[in-house]
Formats: C-alpha cells, structure tokens, sequence
C-alpha cells in the first residue's frame, strides 16, 4: 500500500508562524504588549519593536510557542511556532556518520546547518567568524583619526 501526503486546501492557522531556520518574519501584534515569553528559545527568537511588530527567528528545527503579556500580565497573544528546514537548494554530504551541508544557489558553498558534523561545524564557523573579524579589523584600520 501507498501512502501519499495529505494535501490540504484549508487557510492557514492564524494562530501558527511558520518560519524557516535562518530566516526571520516580522508579524504585527496588538499594542499594549510589554512582555513577550518563549517556550524554547533554542528553536525560536521573539523579539518585540515599536508599534506592536515582533520579528520571529528561526533558530531550530521543530515547534514552540510565545506568549505575549501587557503590562499587567494579561495574555494577549498565545501562539504557535514553527520552524522548518533552509528554503535554499542544499546538498548534503556524508561522511561515515558525519555530514557537511553546501547552498547551491547557483554555485556550491559551503553552509552551516543544524546536525552538520562538529568537525566540518567548527571548521566552517571558524572561518566565517575569521572573515567577519579581519573585516571589522581592517574597516576600523581604515578609518582616519583626528
């Protein structure tokens, strides 16, 4: 017997946000909202900005939730986080048992992903992290002093 998935033409869940991991979305809430709680923060981050807009970052793979209070700790939203796998054409490699991911988008790169190997992880952090520092090394250097 074959198993196909389901496919459903129903709206979506207003009380759901969908979020890729990696990525962020900006949902407007009510106003009056001063406290903003999150189930896992390691799945997602809720961060609250002016006029009542959160940005949702997917941080990792699964579901939580947030809840949102106003200054006297009313509820004044309750809702449903879910994050899912990188939109970007990925190639996964494996290794034995480890595992390296590269966006192909148009060319392969290599891309840190949740459940690469540490080696591969570490060795692809390092590198970024190097980058990002030799940039802000040398456009401080760069700048005139008075």
């Amino acid at each position: 017997m074959l198993l196909w998935p389901a496919i459903s033409s129903a709206a979506p869940d207003p009380d759901r946000i969908a979020v890729n991991v990696d990525q962020a979305k900006l949902v407007k809430l009510p106003s009056g909202i001063a406290t903003i709680v999150v189930g896992n923060p390691l799945i997602a981050d809720v961060t609250l900005q002016n006029g009542g807009v959160v940005v949702v970052t997917g941080k990792g793979y699964g579901a939580t939730n947030f809840i949102a209070l106003d200054r006297t700790g009313q509820v004044l939203v309750d809702r449903q986080i879910q994050v899912e796998g990188p939109t970007d054409q990925l190639v996964t490699v494996y290794r034995g048992i480890d595992r390296e991911t590269y966006s192909c988008m148009p060319v392969c790169q290599r891309r840190v992903t949740l459940g690469d190997g540490e080696s591969y992880f570490k060795a692809t952090m390092g590198q970024a992290s190097t980058l990002s520092n030799e940039a802000t090394g040398s456009g401080a250097a760069a700048k005139p002093t008075n």
